[in-house]
C-alpha cells in the first residue's frame, strides 16, 4: 500500500506540474510573450541563442534596488511597459549588503524581492541582467555601502549565492561589477591592491566564482573608467566562455564619439560588447542618438539609463511610471521599436 500511495502521489504531482505547464505556456500565448531564446551562447563576437540565431539583448535599466531594499514601484506591469517600448531585456542593479546575511545593512526580504521582480520581467518577456552595482569594500559592517572602485571578498560571496540561485535560468546574465574605476588593468583582472583601503577580488576570480557554481548563464564584464574603457581588454582578457564586454558611454569629456572606437568600438570586431549604461545629464538628447547609431553600425547591444522618473540629469528616459518617455526615452523607444 505505501509503494502504491507513493506511486500515486508522486504520479499526481507529474500530472499537476504538466498541467501548470501547459497552462503557462497558454497564459504566455494569450498575452503575446516569446518563450525562453537561451541558454545562449557566445559564437565570434556574436551572441546565439538556442536555435543558433544570432540574438542582441536590448532594453532599459530598472534602477533602485541598489539603494532600497524594497524597490521603488517595482510591480508586473512596470516591466510590461518597458517591453512594450520593444525591450527584450531589462538590467537590474543590485546591493550586496541587503542580499548577504551579516551585513549591516542585510535585508531579511531582499532575495525575494528580487527573485519576483525577474519572475515579472520573465513574464513581459524579458531577459534579466543582475549588476552587482553597490558593494562595501570587503566590510560587512559598512553602513555607507556604495559605488567602489571594485569588487571585493564579501562580492565573491555574493556571486556564489546569486549564481547557485539563477543558474538554472538561461534567461538570467550577470554583471560582476558595475563601474570599475581607479585601479590598474592588472588588479581589475587579478585583484590586489584597490589603493582605497580594501583588497579587490578581480574580474577573474569573480568569473571562477560564477563558474564553480556550474552555471553556465553569460556573464558581463565592464571595463575600467567607470566601465567606458575596454581598450586593456586586449592584453587582460578573462579566460572563460560566454562573456560579453561591457562599456558605459556617458557625455564627459574623453567619452566623446570620437573616442569611442579605440575605448570600446574596436573590441566588437572580435567579442560581444554591450553598453549595459549611457547617456546624458545635460538634457540633450543629441548623445543618445549618436551612440544608438553607432551601437547599431557595430552590432553593439545596449540597456539605457534608466527606467526611473529622476528628470533629464538623473539621466531619466520616463517622466512618470505610466512610461511617459522624456525627450531621450523617445530616441531609446523609437530605436527599441525599430528592431
Amino acid at each position: 500500500r505505501a509503494l502504491a500511495y507513493n506511486f500515486d502521489c508522486c504520479f499526481s504531482r507529474v500530472i499537476i506540474i504538466m498541467r501548470t505547464y501547459a497552462l503557462v505556456l497558454c497564459l504566455c500565448a494569450m498575452v503575446g510573450v516569446s518563450l525562453a531564446k537561451g541558454p545562449y551562447k557566445v559564437v565570434g563576437n556574436k551572441v546565439v541563442d538556442a536555435d543558433g540565431k544570432d540574438h542582441m539583448f536590448m532594453g532599459v535599466d530598472r534602477c533602485s534596488l541598489e539603494w532600497m531594499p524594497t524597490g521603488d514601484h517595482i510591480s508586473a506591469q512596470d516591466f510590461k511597459l518597458m517591453a512594450s517600448w520593444g525591450s527584450n531585456t531589462v538590467r537590474v542593479p543590485l546591493n550586496q549588503d541587503y542580499w548577504l546575511k551579516g551585513a549591516a545593512n542585510y535585508s531579511a526580504n531582499y532575495n525575494q524581492t528580487v527573485y519576483q521582480a525577474v519572475q515579472w520581467a520573465h513574464q513581459a518577456g524579458l531577459t534579466v541582467i543582475l549588476d552587482l552595482h553597490w558593494s562595501d569594500k570587503g566590510d560587512l559592517s559598512n553602513i555607507h555601502e556604495g559605488q567602489q572602485r571594485m569588487a571585493d571578498k564579501n562580492s565573491v560571496t555574493f556571486w556564489q549565492e546569486v549564481a547557485q540561485l539563477y543558474k538554472n535560468d538561461p534567461e538570467v546574465l550577470f554583471e560582476l561589477y558595475n563601474e570599475p574605476h581607479d585601479v590598474s588593468w592588472d588588479v581589475w583582472l587579478n585583484g590586489g591592491d584597490s589603493g582605497d583601503g580594501f583588497t579587490v577580488s578581480g574580474m577573474q576570480e569573480l568569473y571562477n566564482t560564477v563558474r564553480a557554481t556550474g552555471a553556465n548563464n553569460l556573464v558581463v564584464v565592464g571595463g575600467l573608467n567607470w566601465a567606458f574603457d575596454l581598450s586593456g581588454v586586449a592584453t587582460h582578457r578573462v579566460k572563460g566562455s560566454g562573456i560579453i564586454y561591457n562599456t558605459h558611454p556617458y557625455n564627459y569629456g574623453g567619452k566623446q564619439p570620437s573616442d569611442w572606437d579605440a575605448a570600446f568600438g574596436y573590441l566588437s570586431a572580435t567579442d560581444p560588447v554591450i553598453a549595459t549604461e549611457f547617456g546624458d545629464n545635460d538634457c540633450s538628447p543629441s548623445y543618445y542618438t549618436s551612440f544608438v547609431a553607432y551601437a547599431k553600425a557595430k552590432g553593439i547591444m545596449w540597456t539605457a539609463w534608466a527606467w526611473y522618473p529622476g528628470g533629464c540629469t538623473f539621466p531619466a528616459l520616463i517622466n512618470d511610471w505610466s512610461g511617459t518617455p522624456t525627450v531621450s526615452g523617445a530616441i531609446v523607444k523609437a530605436a527599441l521599436q525599430a528592431l
